[in-house]
């Protein structure tokens, strides 16, 4: 039997983002092979309770909201939809704990680790990079830690998460689909950190 290998969708342009960062001012990285799992469910369901209890916290309930345990993310994605981010073969167990916690109740379960890859931003010059290709209000005061939003990012669909304010950090979780791209964009526009 053939074994299994894994390529994350940034392994060609790992020296790249490498190469675009700039010690104690900015630094690029991908994140690879987070579980991703996606959860849809009624917030107002007692399946939803039995979920919180599950995982250690409440399922966020305002928009952009993050919930975090020591293991997992919790992303507000619409009002009856969350991203679960866990370590990196934890989709699996994820799942059943979700599933077994949803009983027979309505909703959804569904790993979605290989459709995206996060790119992580950080370091004093994250927040003016990212602004360079995003309309949202960037600012510490308008997107603070634990905070997130879908939005266009150099025109690519991204889910966007501001995971420390104090020492600026971003993770960019973007289509495998539209990874690279997003990367030549991200070194393009780092550009003017190195000079």
């Amino acid at each position: 039997m053939a074994e299994l290998h894994g390529e994350s969708p940034l392994v060609t342009r790992a020296e790249t983002l490498a190469g675009s960062s700039v010690p104690g001012v900015l630094h690029l990285s991908e994140v690879a092979f987070t579980a991703q799992v996606t959860l849809r469910v009624d917030p107002k369901s007692p399946a939803a309770e039995r979920i919180g209890t599950a995982v250690g916290t409440m399922l966020p309930n305002q928009p952009g909201q993050v919930a975090r345990t020591e293991r997992l993310q919790i992303l507000w994605m619409g009002p009856d939809e969350w991203l679960l981010i866990g370590p990196e073969g934890g989709a699996e167990q994820l799942q059943a704990t979700l599933t077994e916690a949803l009983g027979e109740e309505h909703g959804s379960v569904v790993d979605v680790s290989g459709h995206r890859t996060i790119v992580e931003v950080t370091g004093p010059k994250s927040r003016e990079l990212l602004a360079k290709g995003c309309a949202l209000d960037l600012h510490r005061r308008s997107f603070a830690s634990d905070q997130c939003a879908q939005t266009l990012l150099a025109r690519t669909g991204v889910v966007l998460l501001c995971r420390d304010v104090e020492q600026p950090s971003f993770w960019i979780f973007v289509r495998s689909s539209f990874a690279r791209y997003l990367a030549d964009w991200l070194a393009d526009a780092a550009a003017e950190y190195r000079v």
